[in-house]
């Protein structure tokens, strides 16, 4: 029998609630249609932000929102999007499908939606084709109390700033964002952050482009050279999981394709190890956040569909990628100070899918909810004992599992089993915690490929599970293949 330890009165550090932070870009329907429809639109809408993909999005407690980019963020030119919509310009979109869009949804129009979601925004300022005073009056067009960007915010109606705390600048500079060399983009970080100041009640906090995946010397350069004088607030780091050898549509692929994706899921914990090892050395306080400010799955297009709008199904092998790498991000909470699923809406490992006025919550919506329990949660120390599925390029942990206690005392544990067709009988000892009452729900599909669709929305839907047995230490429970289970225990 596999077995779970978790020591339910220790502390292994906060999980921060930013852990659950999302990103929306201006790439295909995720803003367009995915989030905002216009004022004037026949789907329900708050002032042109689509009503029913708020309201799902709270439901889960995204704690921040990254904003324009990605790739798009280091095109645009942020006053493009203030002002009355008919006399903003247009622009094309030449990173995403070459669209020509109205800038009809810019900075005003995401702080609404922010407010709307009652989520923290998170702002990627553009240094590839930008400069360091479009980025500053940026900053001070949004947070300064008095000055001529303040007269120009109220022009546009908004008298009082807003806090924006979390300001990204740049975005994958070792690539679309200006194919830079880790000296050189440190060097332009530490012109630019010279220049974006703390205004009012405001405190920013300063987020590099830090490195893709393997690449350390990103990391190190940036950490060398920011450190002495402590410029950076956080470095982040994008990975995202392919679906196969070759990519292949989300709802295609066999069983070797589900370990090969969960295995390069799980090297997301070989890769933090790595760079958390680097900032060690130049940050032995911790001072210096990890964001994985981009994760997911990235699989085909679904077909007859825009090949630049990166429109793709969302299935429980998404669902299982999800929360494996979330249990990952808990272990490394010391440094891993946030991440962003790339993306909210209609693109990639997105949490909603809409159609016109259709929308539906896919597998991955529901492993989010399913772990918001986690939010700014004490992570206690969870011991797998396990073994293993696959070989080579597709071995992966049969079992993953995180566990914290809450503010209020109860103990929230998450587990999942990798197997793509077996059941997993798991033993789950709670030790410090006695005479607990448990709830538990569990998400699972029929097939590895199951999924939601616009026709079935509710094919993969978490539901109440009271299968638990009760033991003197904790649990035991029989895990279904491919099937993640969050118990409450109090």
């Amino acid at each position: 029998m596999n077995r779970i330890v978790i020591t339910t009165d220790a502390d292994a550090g906060q999980i921060s609630r930013h852990i659950y932070g999302h990103f929306a870009e201006h790439l295909g329907r995720c803003i367009y249609e995915g989030l905002w429809v216009g004022e004037d639109s026949t789907i329900p809408n708050v002032r042109g932000i689509r009503t029913d993909v708020v309201d799902a999005l709270k439901k889960i407690r995204i704690p921040n929102l990254r904003w324009p980019g990605g790739c798009f963020a280091d095109d645009y030119h942020w006053m493009d999007g203030i002002g009355p919509r008919a006399q903003r310009p247009s622009l094309v979109n030449h990173h995403w499908g070459k669209v020509v869009e109205d800038n009809a949804f810019g900075t005003h129009e995401f702080m609404d939606l922010c407010a709307q979601l009652d989520t923290e925004p998170y702002i990627c300022g553009n240094v590839g084709t930008g400069s360091v005073h479009e980025m500053q009056q940026w900053v001070q067009y949004l947070t300064e109390p008095e000055g001529p960007m303040a007269d120009l915010r109220a022009q546009n109606g908004r008298v009082e700033p807003w806090k924006v705390r979390m300001w990204g600048v740049g975005n994958e500079n070792w690539a679309c964002g200006g194919y830079m060399r880790p000296e050189y983009y440190a060097d332009l970080f530490r012109n630019y952050v010279a220049f974006l100041r703390n205004l009012g009640e405001n405190r920013l906090y300063k987020i590099a482009c830090g490195p893709y995946g393997d690449d350390l010397h990103w990391t190190e350069v940036m950490m060398r050279e920011t450190q002495p004088r402590k410029l950076m607030h956080a470095l982040a780091m994008h990975f995202y999981c392919g679906s196969g050898r070759e990519k292949q549509l989300a709802v295609e692929g066999s069983e070797d394709d589900w370990y090969f994706l969960l295995n390069t899921a799980n090297r997301m914990d070989t890769l933090l190890r790595a760079q958390i090892a680097v900032m060690d050395r130049y940050d032995p306080d911790d001072r210096v956040g990890m964001l994985v400010d981009e994760w997911g799955t990235w699989h085909l297009v679904e077909p007859e569909t825009n090949p630049g709008f990166l429109y793709q199904q969302n299935t429980m092998r998404d669902a299982v990628a999800a929360s494996l790498t979330l249990d990952i991000f808990h272990r490394h909470c010391r440094r891993v100070h946030g991440a962003n699923i790339a993306q909210t809406v209609n693109v990639l490992q997105a949490m909603v899918l809409t159609e016109g006025e259709k929308m539906l919550l896919t597998p991955t919506y529901h492993v989010f909810d399913m772990y918001a329990a986690h939010q700014d949660a004490t992570c206690l120390p969870c011991f797998v004992d396990a073994g293993l599925l696959g070989e080579g390029d597709t071995q992966v942990p049969s079992l993953s599992a995180s566990a914290s206690r809450a503010a209020d005392g109860r103990v929230h544990v998450t587990m999942t089993n990798l197997h793509v067709s077996a059941t997993a009988a798991v033993a789950v000892s709670l030790h410090g915690l006695q005479n607990a009452t448990l709830q538990a729900r569990i998400l699972t599909g029929e097939a590895m490929n199951s999924h939601n669709t616009f026709a079935a929305p509710t094919t993969v839907s978490p539901v109440d599970f009271d299968a638990l047995r009760v033991t003197s230490a904790g649990f035991e429970v029989e895990l279904p293949p491919r099937s993640i289970l969050a118990v409450s225990a109090g």
